[in-house]
């Protein structure tokens, strides 16, 4: 089949379950071409005008051509020339939060069958919920709810998945640490780590901090420029350099009824695929597929059991070998194949 597949628009966070599902497309012998939203965005964010007025100062008054709303129509546009000119079978589009639901239609009624992978659940799920009506497939990456998805529409649970040829474990050029963190710079996540008792302890912290307050102590810690987002094929030195890592879910949803989610997050499946050890913050998903691994229940308890773990070289290895074998079938190219079966599944959209 060939397929369009649409980047989600940011190259942080979901940028890695983009490419992921590229490759394992083309693992499975798929043709498939990119639609690169994020650059496009980018590009028409970047646009300026001469406007031939004088600032003040002499300068020539220099103007963005396009606001936020202008910008992102532009970018999106392109993608009704991809479809014409490549004529893909499925267009599978990554978060779809930039794509007006008018041209999902219009795809559709043009005879592509569109596959949309839901990434925020449940955290916005009233945003996915919408989505999810103008699309022939939708992959859900937590089932909280899939009760209210599969009434709409063909809904399947997808769980995150890991590139078997990144994430692994390996030589590392990054600095060691005791304790790493890749993500999203949350204020729920700022207060927790702010709390932990950190003192004499290398701290790697790398994400997407932009918002952490000029004040804050993490500063210190943060591996990058906070004015910069940490691409995530970075993420696997730092794993491979720590002594342990940590995961903390966020707190902030679209609604209060949205933060609790079932499924394990990204950052656990490459945490231990890469064979790093790590804390975790408990879930359901997470007590079945890493009962080995620790959790803890406030920033207290994951101080203690961290520098509990650290002084423990041997157990810390042997559960990371047992998390590494608990995600080793969550490929890219096995949920490819999967997704594969279920198209053929799907009655021909015409």
């Amino acid at each position: 089949m060939r397929f369009l597949v649409v980047h989600p628009g940011p190259f942080f966070s979901v940028q890695d379950c983009y490419t992921g599902w590229v490759e394992g497309l083309r693992e499975n012998g798929q043709l498939v071409a990119q639609y690169n939203l994020g650059d496009r965005l980018l590009f028409y964010d970047a646009v300026v005008i001469d406007t031939g007025e004088k600032l003040p100062d002499g300068q020539a008054d220099i103007r963005k051509a396009l606001d936020s709303d202008q910008a992102m129509q532009l970018a999106v546009n392109g993608l009704l020339s991809s479809c014409y000119q490549y004529w893909p079978d499925v267009v599978f589009i990554v978060s779809a939060f930039f794509v007006p639901t008018e041209m999902l239609d219009l795809i559709r009624a043009r005879g592509h069958k569109v596959v949309i992978l839901h990434t925020e659940a449940p955290y916005e799920d009233q945003r996915q919920l919408k989505l999810a009506p103008h699309a022939d497939l939708n992959l859900l990456n937590d089932p909280t709810n899939i009760e209210a998805f599969e009434a709409i529409a063909p809904t399947v649970y997808s769980p995150h998945a890991y590139r078997e040829h990144l994430h692994c474990p390996g030589p590392s050029d990054a600095k060691p640490s005791d304790l790493v963190f890749v993500g999203t710079g949350y204020p729920s996540r700022v207060e927790f780590f702010e709390a932990m008792d950190l003192d004499g302890l290398d701290v790697a912290l790398a994400g997407n901090w932009l918002r952490l307050p000029e004040e804050s102590p993490l500063r210190g810690y943060v591996v990058h420029d906070t004015d910069d987002c940490f691409e995530n094929e970075d993420a696997v030195p730092l794993y491979r350099a720590a002594r342990a890592g940590i995961n903390l879910y966020r707190r902030e949803a679209q609604s209060d009824g949205l933060v609790n989610g079932w499924s394990c997050g990204p950052r656990e499946i490459e945490l231990a695929s890469a064979g790093c050890f790590f804390l975790r913050d408990p879930r359901p998903e997470g007590d079945q597929l890493f009962a080995m691994l620790p959790t803890f229940d406030g920033p207290g308890d994951a101080s203690e059991k961290l520098r509990w773990y650290l002084a423990r070289d041997e157990l810390r290895q042997d559960l990371a070998s047992q998390a590494r074998a608990a995600v080793a079938e969550r490929t890219f190219t096995n949920h490819a194949a999967q997704l594969l079966r279920l198209l053929d599944r799907q009655p021909a959209n015409v």
